[in-house]
């Protein structure tokens, strides 16, 4: 998860039309994605009507036809207040030294993960994909397809 400093965020819009916005992440051990984000924002709105959401993160610097890898994660997202919205920030922080949490008034934003899908073409084979269910105790595997 630490390929890019920007992933990707999929949410349902009204009317069910999917919306999808880049942005500036940290992540927790248990691939929980945090972001600082404007609560007017379109996809800050689509997650107080329907928390269903997607993420993916990937290296933009990859070369068509060479080994690839990247994570797809699908779960849950919303804003987040208290103790839970001052830890987000201080991982966010960690990510992010610029970062100013004391100064910064917007909302910290949480998405958990129920199930990922994994390629990684240097790690497992061409035209892997790895899919895992998120677990307190952590990854368990559910399926693996190959497509190449």
């Amino acid at each position: 998860m630490n390929a890019s400093p920007l992933c990707s965020l999929a949410t349902v819009a009204p009317g069910g039309r999917p919306h999808i916005n880049h942005m500036y992440f940290a992540w927790s051990d248990r691939f929980e994605v945090f972001w600082i984000s404007d609560p007017d924002s379109l996809h800050s709105r689509n997650l107080t009507r329907n928390s269903s959401a997607a993420v993916t993160i990937y290296d933009s610097h990859q070369t068509w036809g060479r080994l690839d890898r990247g994570i797809q994660l699908f779960g849950t997202g919303g804003v987040m207040s208290g103790r839970a919205a001052q830890e987000a920030r201080s991982v966010y922080g960690k990510r992010f030294r610029d970062y100013d949490a004391d100064s910064d008034e917007l909302p910290a934003y949480r998405f958990r993960p129920r199930t990922l899908k994994l390629f990684d073409e240097r790690s497992l084979a061409a035209g892997t994909l790895v899919t895992a269910r998120v677990t307190p105790n952590g990854l368990a595997w559910a399926k693996t397809e190959v497509w190449a």
